[in-house]
């Protein structure tokens, strides 16, 4: 997983593609990729630790580091999710919708359960 990884895009952050069910309404996206620039960062940084056979423990340190970074990305996905996809399906008036949103949430609810 640590393998070489594209060089960051230099593109503005508003020129991010919107596309179909994506993530995050306009004023979030800009926030959400900065964070996911910063964890590329760490990654990179943590590979050439291990490149430069530094310390396990200021490794594993670095990896915890990485995995709470991602968790707050994590994190911001969901709040979103739940903030306007699910939301929206459940103010709606498709029962259908609004049964695959709730069994979309509790899917999610088990797998991060059994993740932790």
């Amino acid at each position: 997983m640590l393998g070489t990884m594209s060089e960051p895009t230099s593109e503005p952050l508003s020129a991010t593609p919107l596309v179909g069910h994506g993530y995050q309404r306009e004023e979030r996206l800009d926030d959400l990729i900065r964070r996911l620039r910063r964890v590329e960062g760490q990654v990179r940084g943590l590979q050439k630790m291990v490149e430069k056979g530094r310390y396990c423990v200021d490794i594993l340190t670095q990896i915890d580091a990485v995995t709470a970074a991602l968790a707050r990305v994590q994190d911001q996905v969901l709040e979103s999710h739940l903030n306007h996809c699910v939301a929206e399906a459940l103010e709606g008036e498709d029962r259908a919708a609004r049964k695959e949103k709730v069994e979309e949430v509790v899917g999610l609810l088990k797998k991060y359960r059994r993740s932790v």
